[in-house]
């Protein structure tokens, strides 16, 4: 099978091709950067070239700030899939966040709406919807932790191994398209401060987990859980703590 995945240079998108690759599948690598297949989804420049011949595409891209979201996850969405529908895609896979529509953010909101697009569209589809990744949490907390503070607010989260995302993902491109979403969760739920501990902990890292009040709509969703799943269809196996301890083989062990 011919898989174009848009974002495929992205955190998920590298661990999508591979995984798509090592099952004998050829892969296009879809991006504003890719050497080969350069594509711009704010201009649906590159698009008709980059899909040509394709039987499935993936959508992995992702936003670099907020304020853009919605011109590329939302109106990308529509320049990608009237590409598809051009050059006679089957079926189009688009990876979600699990409970956007739920949380009060403008970037879930886009990803609500990025999805509404997808299902109103003439291309078969399938939505997988993943919950935070482990990788995504650790860079967060590296980045804000250089100042030795981090100030985290209460939030209950459900972090998965990008890995496992990655494979749920390809198993929907050979699923064919279900005209209904998949969601992928980590094995377990936690509080975002006791796993803001966890990392200080097993990295090393020097960081005082400071208490940050979130007030407000955003404040109750997260400390409600909209952003985890107690029936994925697909639950991961690999703890935040363990996927911490593999990327850091000097880390602690002792922590609970």
């Amino acid at each position: 099978m011919r898989i174009a995945i848009a974002g495929g240079t992205g955190t998920l998108g590298r661990h999508t091709a591979d995984e798509l690759r090592g099952r004998g599948h050829e892969v296009r690598v879809l991006s504003r950067h890719s050497p080969e297949y350069r594509v711009d989804l704010t201009t649906g420049e590159g698009l008709a070239e980059a899909l040509a011949g394709c039987d499935t595409v993936v959508d992995a891209s992702n936003s670099p700030s907020p304020k853009q979201a919605e011109q590329i996850l939302v109106e990308g969405s529509r320049r990608l899939l009237a590409a598809e529908e051009a050059s006679g895609v089957g079926h189009h896979v688009c990876v979600s966040i699990v409970g956007c529509d739920r949380v009060p953010m403008g970037y879930h909101r886009s990803k609500a709406q990025q999805e509404r697009v997808v299902e109103s569209g003439q291309v078969p589809w399938t939505v997988v919807r993943a919950t935070q990744f482990h990788e995504l949490l650790a860079a967060g907390f590296a980045a804000v932790g250089r100042a030795r503070v981090l100030p985290i607010p209460r939030a209950r989260l459900q972090p998965v191994a990008c890995a496992e995302v990655a494979r749920v993902v390809a198993d929907a491109v050979e699923g064919g398209p279900r005209r209904g979403r998949v969601e992928v969760t980590g094995p377990e739920t936690a509080d975002l401060r006791v796993l803001a501990r966890r990392w200080r902990a097993i990295t090393g890292r020097r960081a005082l987990v400071l208490p940050l009040p979130l007030p407000g709509a955003l404040g109750r969703a997260l400390r409600s859980g909209v952003a985890t799943s107690d029936h994925p269809d697909v639950r991961g196996t690999v703890r935040f703590d363990d996927w911490l301890r593999a990327q850091t083989p000097a880390g602690r062990a002792d922590v609970r």
